[in-house]
């Protein structure tokens, strides 16, 4: 797709975490929209690889980094719009670094912010990012500047590493779960070019955007097995139970206990929202799962 011809006067978009999953879906989709020299990239190291090849598509690619405050006003330098991909991490300290780029965006004269958020966003979720979410989406509202807070759907990417196992043993064994909307980073990225580029134009926090349906981890089971032409078991354990084959297995107590919240607030129903409203936006269905899990059976040569 041949760029858009477009004025000295438009506006700079600058995208956080522009090497990642779906800050590089985002940037590959603005570059069919815009010239290069009207995106750029805040990136931990500039060095790396990505960032490297971004730089050689024109993209202006420039150190920003969260942990370091000091980086991100020349990140942020003669952007009009950003795009903040929230951290991986969770805890006080992630929601601090939300807060210093939303600081130096304002410094920077920044005059929109989206952020990516989660549609389970709740100060008293029990999954840990979610509190965090919540509290940086009350940040920006009260930052003075206009902004839109993405409330993603949950990454279907997660489901490989949690079915993993399950297509060597035959059995899922995990703790007591709720529905899913597993939705997909191509549907997302699409949404927030969709954003930045004022084709949806929404204030503060969106509804769900979600994939097609949700799904528990049964139905999950159910289609691996379709998958695979072999049974795949769903197995319940108890919650103590799975921290202690967590443990077993060398992972961290901060991790199991990260992963335990998942199970628990996807029972508390947190991210059962199926809706419209991604689907709406990039102008096409949804991406259901069945692909994914396709590719998560074939990847594991189970089929």
């Amino acid at each position: 797709m041949s760029a858009t011809p477009v004025t000295p006067a438009t506006p700079m978009t600058v995208v956080t975490g522009a090497t990642g999953q779906l800050g590089s879906r985002v940037v590959d989709r603005l570059l069919e929209r815009l010239p290069a020299d009207r995106i750029g990239v805040s990136v931990r190291d500039p060095e790396a690889p990505a960032a490297v090849a971004l730089a050689g598509r024109g993209v202006r690619v420039r150190r920003g980094d969260f942990t370091r405050p000091e980086t991100l006003a020349r990140a942020f330098e003669g952007a009009r719009q950003l795009l903040l991909v929230s951290s991986t991490t969770t805890g006080e300290a992630v929601v601090a670094q939300h807060r210093a780029a939303i600081d130096a965006a304002r410094a920077a004269g920044v005059e929109r912010v989206v952020y990516t958020s989660h549609q389970g966003s709740s100060a008293t979720s029990r999954f840990a990012p979610m509190p965090d979410h919540a509290a940086t989406e009350q940040y920006l509202a009260s930052s003075g500047l206009a902004h839109t807070s993405l409330r993603n759907g949950f990454y279907a990417t997660t489901l490989p590493a949690l079915v993993d196992s399950a297509l060597r043993t035959g059995t899922l064994a995990l703790p007591e779960d709720g529905p899913v909307s597993w939705t997909g980073h191509d549907d997302l990225a699409e949404a927030a070019v969709a954003v930045l580029l004022g084709q949806v134009r929404h204030e503060g926090p969106t509804p769900a955007l979600t994939g097609p349906a949700a799904l528990d981890l049964d139905a999950v089971a159910a289609q691996l097995s379709e998958l695979a032409g072999r049974t795949v078991q769903r197995v319940t354990v108890s919650d103590d139970a799975y921290l202690a084959s967590m443990a077993e297995h060398g992972a961290p107590k901060w991790r199991a206990r990260l992963m335990l919240g998942l199970f628990q607030a996807a029972r508390d129903g947190e991210f059962a929202v199926v809706a419209p409203d991604l689907a709406e936006i990039i102008g096409h269905p949804a991406t259901p799962v069945g692909p994914l899990l396709r590719q998560t059976v074939h990847a594991a040569g189970a089929a």
